[in-house]
């Protein structure tokens, strides 16, 4: 469905020079800097796959995914999406796919949603009941139809998120990119959106490829990612094994001591150290230890040992020191 092969956009800017006799210089002279927003990015998604697309700011998503969408044209490298090149924005090729900025709208500000869904069914010129059967499945879906006739300005930013989702996949596209449609939205609607784009995406087949700074969006939603740093690809593979891709996959263990022991003595030293692993004390005296996960047992065992405990838990690196360790490695 979509083939992409040593993909790559530089960016020339102007170099300005300090100062007035500078900017007088300019004038006749001047110098520029190429900057590679994406580099011989290179992957290959099948139809239906719901792939996580992810990197810090400025690592070349969003880039990426403008290339993809014919917004702009790669410096070199080539892009086939459903058998299309993107670069020539051939009018079938509009027709199967759809692209959603979560910081850009598409929709008329001062006008209800529904305008704007009129407006899209004359564009790609969608038979009535093709248009009125997908209008009634995505906002039943959402559950935002009485909210149709609201002005856009009026609704709430995860009620807009919505309607962009509604208005992207009017046209029954079978690509989707999405580049942080959730972003700042309440813990609700997030949950709202991921569950609308799974069920969307099992009842379709859509293929769909999601930038997100929010790891929920990632583990929910995906079973494969693809992250780059610096324009360039550092993993592709399935969520599952990135933490062995960032290093020796590692537990945090979190307990709290009770206050003294049978004698009446603090029961571990405020300088306690596991042997196992690196220990941080928190301000409400809780022990924080980060330790190999064949060490688990072990660490367990020389706590319990060590003084009587009031809690403990034992949980998984988060995924998103894993993704900064590999963006690390990646420099």
């Amino acid at each position: 469905m979509i083939e992409v092969r040593n993909l790559t956009r530089v960016f020339r800017t102007y170099k300005k020079r300090p100062g007035f006799w500078g900017g007088i210089t300019g004038l006749f002279h001047r110098e520029f800097e190429e900057t590679a927003a994406a580099k011989d990015i290179s992957f290959d998604i099948a139809e239906g796959e719901f792939v996580g697309f992810l990197g810090p700011n400025g690592a070349g998503k969003t880039t990426t995914l403008k290339m993809l969408s014919g917004l702009i044209y790669p410096t070199s490298g080539t892009a086939r999406v459903a058998g299309f090149d993107p670069s020539k924005r051939e009018n079938a090729y509009r027709r199967i796919f759809a692209l959603v900025l979560g910081q850009k709208n598409q929709l008329w500000w001062d006008l209800p949603a529904i305008e704007s869904f009129n407006l899209l069914r004359a564009i790609y010129a969608l038979p009535a009941d093709q248009f009125q059967a997908t209008l009634d499945e995505l906002v039943d879906l959402l559950d935002v139809r009485k909210k149709l006739n609201v002005m856009v300005r009026e609704l709430s930013l995860g009620e807009r998120m919505k309607m962009e989702l509604i208005a992207a996949l009017l046209h029954r596209p079978r690509v989707l990119f999405l580049d942080e449609p959730t972003i700042g939205l309440d813990v609700v609607s997030q949950k709202a959106v991921r569950q609308f784009l799974r069920d969307y995406n099992r009842r379709h087949r859509v293929t769909i490829l999601l930038t997100s700074h929010y790891m929920a969006d990632i583990q929910e939603l995906c079973e494969r990612v693809i992250v780059i740093h610096k324009g360039t690809k550092i993993y592709d593979g399935a969520l599952s094994r990135l933490e062995h891709a960032g290093g020796a996959k590692k537990k945090i263990i979190t307990f709290e001591p009770t206050a003294t022991d049978a004698g009446g003595r603090p029961s571990f030293p405020e300088t306690w150290q596991s042997n196992f692993g690196e220990t941080t004390r928190t301000e409400d005296g809780k022990f924080t230890l980060r330790v190999p996960g064949e060490n688990v047992v072990a660490v367990s065992q020389e706590i319990l040992s060590t003084g009587p405990v009031a809690d403990i838990t034992i949980e998984d690196v988060p995924l998103e020191e894993v993704i900064t360790e590999l963006f690390q490695r990646g420099v």
